[in-house]
């Protein structure tokens, strides 16, 4: 594991980000009582999921369900560089790198309450229409409401 840096506003956490809190579960460990690594891309995934509800005000629900959209991961990239146990309660955020046609470039990071980063990742989503098994543009007012997480 590399060595832990620590958050600083200009750094890895800054505004406009997405930030909620992801708690350590019993699920998430291996007998040695440290979150198993593949756990973390599912808090990742969470955090998306997360972000999409709070921040973009649009549900999975009405993403998928009621719209017959998706946002899979097409690429992803993780660093871990502390380990996280049971009962720890991560600071995650999301902020947005660059924002495409279909595509979301972001940065999320977890760290702990001491503010050193545990584990960081930068992951493409892609606006899916699942009907037609390929990607699409997103719509003016989704986009905007993605810009507000964009850091410049």
């Amino acid at each position: 594991m590399a060595e832990s840096p620590a958050i600083s506003p200009k750094d890895e956490v800054s505004d406009p980000s997405f930030r909620t809190e992801v708690h350590v579960r019993f699920e998430d460990c291996d007998p040695a009582g440290i979150v198993f690594y593949p756990r973390f891309l599912v808090m990742f995934n969470n955090l998306v999921e997360d972000w999409c509800r709070e921040g973009l005000k649009f549900s999975f629900n009405e993403l998928v369900i009621q719209n017959k959209w998706g946002v899979p991961t097409v690429h992803l990239d993780v660093d871990f560089y502390k380990p996280s146990t049971l009962g720890d309660v991560l600071n995650a955020s999301l902020y947005v790198h660059s924002l495409g046609r279909s595509s979301v470039k972001a940065r999320i990071v977890l760290a702990g309450p001491d503010g050193e980063v545990r584990v960081k990742g930068n992951v493409v989503l892609v606006l899916m229409d699942l009907n037609e098994g390929r990607s699409m543009a997103f719509p003016d007012w989704l986009r905007e409401r993605i810009q507000t997480y964009v850091k410049e």
